[in-house]
């Protein structure tokens, strides 16, 4: 998995072996190891790749991304499923979801639509902290 994952964020991001090599402070004949499997990046390289390409180290190495086009998602960044409309309109938010946005049994949800960019499901507890960090006055000290 890990060494689909160098080769896949590499190319995403246009980046030759040299390059990558030269920015973790490796040879070109060691990232091209990690990326056939022949080798693995130890502890301290898997960090470095994962902070050069602003992935999570545990998405770096276990994403499986190899019988799909997905590449990671960047940290912070999540892909959690496709979820069916049930017959009354109601969909299930998935447990991976929930538990990142801590997200519980009768919590509830703003749906936000862009008629462009598709819909946006934010919790509302989310929603409010946000409108009111908008709502807080500038200081001349902060600026």
């Amino acid at each position: 998995m890990i060494s689909t994952n160098l080769k896949k964020l590499r190319l995403h991001h246009k980046l030759t072996q040299e390059e990558v090599a030269f920015r973790i402070n490796v040879s070109r004949q060691v990232v091209a190891k990690w990326e056939k499997g022949e080798s693995t990046p130890d502890l301290g390289h898997c960090q470095a790749l994962a902070k050069l390409y602003n992935v999570s180290l545990d998405n770096l190495v276990n994403f499986d991304g190899e019988d799909s086009n997905l590449i990671i998602p960047p940290k912070g960044k999540y892909f959690f499923g496709v979820a069916k409309i049930g017959d009354r309109g109601q969909i299930v938010v998935p447990k991976k979801a929930r538990d990142v946005f801590q997200i519980k049994p009768g919590d509830s949800l703003v749906i936000l639509g862009d008629e462009e960019r598709g819909l946006a499901i934010v919790p509302e507890k989310m929603m409010y902290a946000f409108l009111n960090l908008l709502q807080t006055p500038f200081h001349k000290e902060d600026e």
